[in-house]
């Protein structure tokens, strides 16, 4: 197999991974019964939209209505659900509007009616309806605080969780008494239904202090008014056995498990025998890199855990502390380190990245890296190591000519990483 077949090789295995999470593919059978009263359908997510449309598709219960909010670039063409597009990762005015006619859609409700959410990550800034007494500028500023701070996505949400109007069980709240029906994609570690978007249809155990003591292990003061906020303690989010959420429930319709075995057939197909690491793998993107490194070495100087031809496939999502001015998402800033710890080890390939299709606030989704792409970095004058240290993965790709393309892929499953070994 010529390094060219190899690189074809790994993006047929993340072209499986998003594949397996198409929600045109996976929500239909997760579909409840129709209501004898209506259906309203609501959502928020990268994947909100493409779920929107696969609703349509399949639903044969009578009359819909409703809204989804998505990011920029990632609708879908519908016919009853109205889809908005608006900002992410920092929110914007486009999704704090949506998320106040959201808000509204769903009061005023009778048991006889059914609320249809569809969530996916991302809805924590597109579903951006500041607390009562914040701005949206309050929460833009929080918001880059966090980005930026090297918070994993479960602190982010649950601060995040509770400055919200909707975040944390309260839009499931302002459905009551209606029942409502949650269809999940989930792009968190362990799939918490909790987590992923911040949880707006799902109590939450997370408390006022909890969300202060992150803030304050990561040294984040301002913005004063939202910190403050969350000091009084005084606006608590829905806890588990309120019943307000007591017809609330939720469906896990896609997950990085799933999309990692995908990827598995499409390996042993090749002839690879798959090495799954993990599903919900955490940590800085740099730390993460020299683990991965570790075990593929492992498999080249003495064929453990697995002798090569192999892949080590893992899911979960990296975090990135920005120090650098650069340019990049945690898919590149993983794949940049372990090209520094292979330092161009003989056959060895990999391929990092998003599966919504965006590494970060970036245009590509990921990249790939050769045993040649250190050298070839080299011949162009482009350091690793230097780009490395200035979060300037997209950078150091691009020159190379190693950057994946894909677009938005109207699904969001996490990161995606393939290590190819032989």
């Amino acid at each position: 197999m010529t390094a060219a077949d190899r690189r074809a090789l790994l993006r047929s295995m993340f072209d499986a991974a998003v594949a397996a999470a198409d929600p045109m593919r996976v929500l239909g059978p997760h579909l409840p019964e129709p209501p004898r009263g209506r259906t309203i359908v609501i959502g928020a997510g990268k994947a909100s939209g493409a779920m929107a449309a696969a609703v349509e598709a399949h639903w044969t219960g009578g009359p819909l209505s409703g809204l989804v909010v998505t990011r920029y670039g990632h609708g879908a063409p519908t016919k009853q659900i109205e889809i908005v597009e608006a900002a992410h990762p920092v929110p914007d005015a486009a999704g704090a509007e949506a998320a106040i006619r959201i808000a509204r859609m769903v009061q005023g409700l009778t048991q006889d009616d059914l609320v249809l959410c569809l969530i996916s990550g991302g809805g924590s800034s597109l579903l951006a309806a500041p607390a009562e007494g914040l701005s949206l500028a309050d929460k833009q500023a929080l918001n880059k605080a966090l980005l930026k701070s090297g918070a994993n996505i479960t602190e982010m949400n649950c601060v995040r969780k509770h400055l919200s109007a909707l975040k944390g069980g309260r839009l499931a709240a302002l459905c009551a008494p209606a029942r409502v029906v949650t269809l999940t994609i989930s792009d968190v570690p362990g799939d918490d239904p909790s987590v992923i978007a911040s949880g707006p249809t799902v109590p939450d155990a997370s408390t006022c202090a909890d969300a202060l003591a992150i803030l304050e292990k990561y040294r984040i003061t301002e913005p004063k008014v939202a910190v403050d906020y969350i000091r009084r303690g005084h606006d608590e989010t829905p806890k588990p056995g309120d019943p307000r959420l007591a017809r609330a429930e939720t469906h896990m319709v896609a997950t990085p498990q799933m999309s990692l075995e995908a990827a598995a057939d499409v390996a042993r197909a090749a002839g690879y025998t798959p090495l799954i690491l993990g599903n919900a793998l955490e940590g800085e993107a740099r730390d993460m890199a020299l683990m991965h490194a570790g075990i593929a070495r492992q498999v080249l100087q003495h064929g453990q855990p697995a002798p090569a031809p192999c892949v080590l496939l893992s899911g979960g999502e990296a975090t990135v502390t920005v120090r650098g001015a650069g340019r990049g998402g945690r898919c590149a800033e993983f794949l940049l380190a372990l090209a520094v710890a292979l330092d161009g080890a003989p056959g060895v390939h990999a391929i990092a990245c998003d599966t919504d299709g965006i590494d970060g606030t970036e245009d590509n989704a990921g990249a790939v890296l050769s045993p040649d792409s250190l050298a070839r970095a080299a011949a162009r004058g482009l350091s690793a190591k230097a780009h490395l240290a200035n979060n300037d993965g997209y950078s150091f790709f691009a020159g190379v000519d190693d950057l994946v393309f894909t677009g938005p892929t109207l699904t969001n499953v996490n990161d995606f990483r393939a290590i190819l070994i032989g």
